[in-house]
């Protein structure tokens, strides 16, 4: 991990349709997933940064900030975040899904959604989505759903344009996708919990972000669990790389100074 590397912001789209998603059946990419080990450097490296008193970085107005957890993880792993968006003067919320380990689209419409409709009526303006991995995942696609109800949607390590990963974690989606089909039986479709499926929540993803809401996607080049290069909107001004690892993203202190100044960003045009 080159924690030395500088943050470097990507201006430009690539040559071929930026604008236009990629949803691809689920690849198994060339990725080394031992580097994520060094994710526990991250954790100590934010404890040590003024920005994760809040110092340096603009302050909120007090609006709602939901966060989304990634891959088989919960709201717990997420606290970090959470109380670093309330010292600096947001309201955050946990996203209340339990472990993110089931059909997406069963998420956001049985557990997500209470939590979005509380947060809008709690603050009584749009409210702003933060979601890791998966979660940016599922972020983008209530993004797409909901664009009169969302200012501004930030994902951090989200393979979003495509679902390319390491055949280890392709291993325990397939085992993931398996039990869901179970569960739910006729409740979900055949090709659920894939890049292949047709249901509202990919449907919604595949959907261009409203231009009433600013985009952010923030990456990293040594991901060890997604391939980065499906982690970019490929837009002008909203991708943003940052030095780090995959998990470690959730705790990276150069994302952190980004999130503050997206958000303040947002909060200004609203």
């Amino acid at each position: 991990m080159r924690l030395q590397r500088k943050q470097k912001r990507v201006a430009g789209p690539s040559k071929a349709g930026s604008r236009k998603q990629i949803h691809r059946p689920d690849l198994a990419a060339d990725i080394s997933p031992w580097t994520e080990a060094l994710f526990a450097a991250e954790v100590l490296l934010l404890h040590a940064t003024p920005v994760y008193y809040g110092f340096g970085v603009p302050r909120g107005d007090d609006s709602a900030v939901i966060i989304i957890p990634g891959f088989l993880g919960t709201d717990l792993y997420l606290m970090e975040l959470h109380g670093w968006l309330e010292r600096i003067g947001y309201r955050p919320y946990f996203s209340g899904i339990g472990i993110n380990a089931e059909c997406p689209n069963l998420l956001v419409q049985r557990k997500l959604n209470q939590t979005i409709e509380r947060a809008l009526m709690e603050t009584e303006r749009r409210i702003h989505l933060i979601g890791h991995s998966l979660g940016g995942v599922i972020a983008r696609s209530v993004a797409g759903q909901r664009p009169d109800d969302v200012a501004s949607v930030i994902t951090l390590a989200a393979p979003f344009r495509s679902i390319s990963t390491s055949r280890t974690v392709l291993h325990a989606t397939e085992a993931i996708r398996q039990r869901i089909l179970r569960e739910h039986r006729g409740g979900v479709l055949p090709d659920c919990y894939t890049g292949r499926c047709t249901c509202d929540f990919v449907h919604s993803l595949k959907r261009d972000v409203s231009d009433s809401m600013l985009e952010t996607a923030i990456y990293t080049r040594d991901d060890g669990i997604v391939d980065w290069r499906h982690c970019m909107t490929r837009k002008p001004g909203s991708d943003f790389e940052v030095p780090g690892t995959h998990i470690g993203m959730a705790f990276n202190p150069s994302a952190y100074s980004i999130v503050a100044e997206r958000l303040a960003k947002a909060q200004s045009a609203e």
